[in-house]
């Protein structure tokens, strides 16, 4: 391992002497929670009948292997790529191809998508279930990713890939993030309390994979899950390789280089990925997922999600198809509050994205749909900064949001990067403490574009001088 890392043993002394498990910055945002972590996980479907199937969803691009009027199972594939940064995309229902055309996604995008309407014959093309303690890692891993796996934390990195990292990479932890610190979603705590076993025989999986230890990092406003989880592992015979671990309520402690913070108790540096700390972080509906497309020989057809906000009657916890359009859930799922809706995001309110409307479909990176009121946006005009430094404070990346944009204000990327701009992981703090309402985060994104494009105009001048040299 690289040698600015710590072993193992050193980071349970470390953690203890601490007494604490968290990471130095975050915010302390209204969990509202309490919305929909009653409510049970409830199937349903569009009620089109139709589902609007993304040609890709996370890695390499994908390309159709249907065409309109093809007829497809539940489970069959229909969108594929050679490129080993790739996942396939499944059909999440039994029907017909109607239409291959762009739509619009989560990000406010324009992409390919394959519109399916269900027939009546309930046809399942899954894989034959295979057992990953009998089979060989190559099997292992072609059988994660033919089953389309990928992150379902929101990154969308395909499953097959993080699970199989270089050779000099000496994997000794896989830390699944089931802290779900976003404000508003509930799905992964709903998904650890009612299928624990899914989540404990996934990461078991993956364990087996790459001869890990596990830890479940949990935040402490979920302890009860604790007991849960514990009693699953200690009857699947896992005490010695899976420890629960609470960590402190706050955010973004879900990103993973908090969750290695926190757990492990070292820090990441600029450029550097969890595996060179020795970690692999796994979201707890992409290990469910293993564990499904083992035992059952499921690929990614379905998605749990929360709705929820204050504009929602009755916020809850669904599994829907992949695909299902949000239009296709009000009012048969859920109903809005009459004229109370001001802001549609696409996740979270910190690091989702906001939508011009319902009419966008559900991905397998999709965590929720969160409706705020007026009251919950602070939609407020940004005054001038006073330079306070609060966005200093609460950056958990330790990074000075208010030089970078100052710097970018000057149209100065490179001394804006040089104070952390392509560190920034978009979280969001800066802005949510900032007295001035600031949209740093906005300001940022729009800097890193900038940065990245003068980059992509570096490397074709550099390719076209190269070619001329030929």
């Amino acid at each position: 391992m690289t040698e600015f890392y710590m072993k193992k043993n050193v980071y349970y002394i470390i953690i203890f002497l601490m007494n604490t498990h968290t990471f130095k910055g975050g915010i302390h945002p209204e969990e509202m929670k309490e919305l929909s972590n009653g409510c049970a996980i409830v199937s349903v479907f569009p009620e089109s009948k139709t589902v609007t199937i993304p040609v890709t969803m996370g890695g390499a691009p994908n390309e159709p292997l249907v065409k309109v009027g093809d007829l497809v199972a539940r489970g069959q594939k229909i969108a594929a790529s050679d490129k080993f940064m790739s996942a396939p995309v499944h059909a999440s229902i039994a029907g017909k191809v109607k239409k291959i055309q762009n739509c619009l996604v989560t990000g406010n995008m324009n992409v390919p998508c394959i519109v399916i309407e269900a027939d009546e014959s309930g046809r399942t093309e899954f894989m034959e279930p295979l057992d990953p303690f009998k089979s060989d890692r190559e099997k292992v891993l072609e059988r994660i990713r033919e089953a389309g796996i990928v992150g379902q934390g929101g990154a969308s990195f395909p499953a097959h890939v993080k699970f199989n990292p270089p050779e000099d990479k000496e994997i000794e932890y896989v830390l699944v993030n089931a802290a779900e610190c976003e404000p508003y979603l509930t799905c992964d705590e709903r998904t650890m309390q009612e299928t624990p076993g899914r989540l404990i025989d996934g990461l078991a999986i993956v364990l087996n994979l790459t001869g890990a230890a596990g830890i479940i990092a949990l935040e402490d406003n979920k302890a009860y899950i604790k007991p849960i989880l514990e009693k699953e592992i200690i009857e699947k015979g896992y005490a010695d390789d899976i420890e629960v671990m609470l960590v402190k309520t706050k955010y973004p402690q879900g990103s993973e280089k908090f969750i290695v913070s926190a757990c492990l108790g070292v820090e990441i540096p600029s450029g550097k990925l969890p595996a060179d700390a020795g970690a692999i972080i796994s979201n707890v509906g992409t290990l469910c997922a293993v564990s499904d497309a083992f035992r059952l020989g499921m690929p990614v057809v379905d998605r749990v999600l929360t709705i929820s906000g204050g504009a929602v009657e009755k916020p809850c916890n669904i599994k829907v198809p992949v695909g299902t359009l949000v239009s296709d859930l009000i009012p048969s799922v859920f109903t809005l509050k009459e004229n109370a809706a001001a802001k549609i995001i696409s996740g979270g309110p910190m690091m989702g994205f906001a939508m011009p409307s319902v009419e966008f479909p559900v991905a397998k990176g999709t965590s929720g749909v969160t409706f705020l009121t007026e009251k919950e946006t602070y939609l407020v005009d940004e005054d001038q900064c006073i330079s306070c430094g609060a966005c200093i404070d609460a950056c958990p990346m330790h990074l000075s949001p208010v030089l970078m944009i100052r710097e970018l204000e000057a149209d100065n990327t490179t001394k804006a990067k040089k104070f952390g701009l392509m560190d920034c992981i978009e979280c969001g703090c800066c802005s949510y403490v900032c007295p001035a309402n600031i949209r740093l985060v906005q300001r940022i994104r729009m800097g890193k574009g900038i940065v990245r494009a003068q980059m992509a105009a570096e490397r074709a001048k550099q390719n076209s001088c190269g070619g001329d040299k030929k």
